[in-house]
């Protein structure tokens, strides 16, 4: 009887390569990817990864978490309460170096499969008529001519008010220098910076935000506004810090802001454990990559990504099994 099963698998692989392949990709995936709140991309995000990977492996699920974000995402893989989780690189380099809010290194403990979006640029949106009082033409001019700014920024533990913080020290703005020429720093969420601005109890917003996004165009249909844009230098320095990129925004993507506007951009990208098996890795990596585009379809703003832009991560290592599919696919 054992030879004849033998001898049929073995007609089985001369005869019908493609059902011993069908058979092969039987493999399934039950996977969690933790993200931040409920509602907003990230979790449109885990449903667009569910889409991707079910196309490789039928019978596969990737089912959203919930969580504080991506500094809390980084202690939910390291306690491996899940699979998957999706971290901004600003705070993959705070994990990387040790840096607050983490308290030693833990670069060993994680790995990336992908970027999943670039395009959040730090976009520093000021009232046109404070610009116009104070000669404010640049990011830098705030510090030059020492304008006392009221400034809104993300609230603490949002890594966009980490970035946002650095973006002034860098330019000799920080919170002391602030108020000591008559301004200061509010830490508000994305929402609240909107009605702030329309109601002029702030002179200026620095977020991470969509270009286009809808708070910011809900201000702009009250409040003449104006974008600033950073010297080259500022980048730099600001980039090399956070683990952000530069970033352009295109002349002409509001109508107030005709001109390019350099900045710097924070970026998310899916993180695991660096002990995850690399078959799994690979597989999961290959299904993200091949199946890319129903993970852009979840929402406008993912039209940009593309398998470049997924393989572009430098900030921390990809995992051995994604970078074994990377290189089969010509990526990296």
């Amino acid at each position: 009887m054992k030879k004849t099963i033998k001898k049929s698998l073995m007609a089985m692989a001369l005869v019908a390569p493609g059902l011993m392949m069908n058979v092969a990709s039987a493999q399934s995936y039950n996977m969690t990817v933790s993200g931040a709140s409920p509602g907003g991309l990230w979790s449109l995000l885990g449903a667009g990864l569910d889409s991707a990977l079910k196309e490789n492996f039928p019978g596969s699920t990737v089912t959203y978490q919930t969580s504080g974000g991506g500094v809390a995402n980084v202690a939910i893989l390291q306690r491996d309460d899940a699979n998957l989780a999706i971290i901004e690189d600003s705070v993959l380099q705070l994990a990387r170096d040790g840096e607050s809010p983490f308290r030693e290194p833990v670069n060993d403990d994680i790995r990336v499969l992908a970027y999943l979006y670039t395009w959040s640029p730090m976009q520093a949106v000021i009232r046109e008529s404070v610009a116009e009082r104070y000669g404010i033409k640049s990011f830098e001019d705030i510090s030059e001519v020492e304008a006392p700014l009221t400034i809104a920024i993300n609230r603490r533990g949002n890594i966009a008010s980490n970035v946002a913080e650095v973006m002034l020290e860098t330019i000799g703005a920080g919170p002391d220098e602030l108020k000591s020429w008559g301004g200061d720093i509010i830490y508000a969420a994305s929402g609240e910076q909107t009605s702030l601005i329309q109601d002029r109890r702030i002179d200026m917003f620095l977020n991470s935000l969509f270009v286009g996004q809808a708070s910011i165009m809900q201000a702009a249909s009250s409040v003449d506004l104006k974008l600033l844009s950073l010297a080259d230098e500022t980048i730099n320095t600001v980039a090399e810090r956070t683990g952000t990129n530069p970033f352009v925004i295109p002349g002409g993507a509001y109508e107030w802001a005709p001109g390019d506007t350099q900045t710097v951009t924070v970026s998310a990208a899916l993180a695991v454990r660096s002990d995850m098996d690399e078959e799994m890795a690979y597989d999961l990596t290959k299904a993200f990559y091949e199946n890319y585009e129903k993970i852009a379809r979840v929402h406008s703003a993912m039209r940009p990504l593309t398998p470049e832009i997924m393989a572009s991560v430098e900030v921390v290592p990809y995992h051995d099994g994604a970078a074994r599919y990377l290189s089969e696919a010509g990526l990296r």
